[in-house]
């Protein structure tokens, strides 16, 4: 069977890992009802050594992480080479948040600390006419709600990429690399109960900023558009000429 490996590049808090799963677990929650066809495996970027081959027939999901892509640390930087060749095979890829941050920076583009500071909570984001096209994000309806926690973004995308999604906070929310490479800013593996444990870790950091923390708890809601990206990134390798 062909591999879908999950490339972990973090940990979540610990309390988040107690009570809901570390973030691969997150993950193969979302996906392994839609990837049967796969086998699903975690490589842990940090701790397990050079990143695996793959071949055409396999897939990648890039994790979130704690870490900051600009700081260059030696375990990322080594993932940038191998996600070009990677992509260079035919790779299917699915990044999210530093996934994005990282997929972006391998590809050409830019990636570092928000002039706008942090972006968390539920908030909408909106496709663009190439994301209205796009067989894996088109599906979505042209405006839906995401959960997202951020202190860096892509600044530039790579060359060549296309721009799916944005929203007032971010114009590359959601970015298209090649025929199977896709990342996003925000978070499809996220529940409700994730987002305000993540809200209630930043609180304090978040009313020292003058944000809202309580208000931005109270408006964390069910994102079952962003959620679903995941099942039909599944769904897409298993029939590409198909509806996703």
């Amino acid at each position: 069977m062909p591999r879908l490996l999950i490339v972990k590049t973090g940990d979540a808090f610990d309390d988040v890992v107690r009570d809901h799963g570390d973030f691969e677990a997150l993950f193969r929650d979302r996906l392994a009802p839609a990837c049967g066809e796969f086998t699903l495996e975690v490589y842990d970027a940090r701790h397990d050594g050079t990143p695996p081959a793959l071949t055409a027939n396999d897939a990648l999901v890039i994790t979130g992480s704690h870490a900051m892509v600009s700081d260059a640390e030696p375990w990322s930087e080594a993932l940038k080479p191998w996600l070009r060749e990677s992509r260079e095979r035919g790779v299917a890829m699915f990044g999210v948040c530093y996934g994005h941050q990282l997929m972006a920076a391998a590809f050409g583009g830019d990636s570092g600390y928000h002039p706008a500071g942090r972006e968390t909570g539920t908030h909408q984001v909106r496709l663009t006419e190439a994301g209205r096209r796009d067989g894996l994000l088109g599906a979505l309806p042209e405006a839906f709600p995401a959960q997202l926690t951020h202190a860096q973004s892509v600044l530039q995308a790579p060359p060549g990429a296309e721009v799916l999604a944005v929203n007032d906070h971010d114009p590359f929310q959601a970015l298209r690399y090649g025929p199977r490479q896709w990342s996003v800013q925000f978070h499809p593996e996220f529940t409700p109960a994730v987002m305000r444990a993540y809200l209630r870790h930043q609180y304090a950091g978040l009313a020292e900023q003058g944000r809202d923390p309580a208000s931005l708890l109270a408006a964390v809601s069910p994102t079952p558009e962003a959620t679903s990206l995941l099942a039909r990134f599944c769904t897409r390798l298993s029939n590409p000429d198909g509806p996703a």
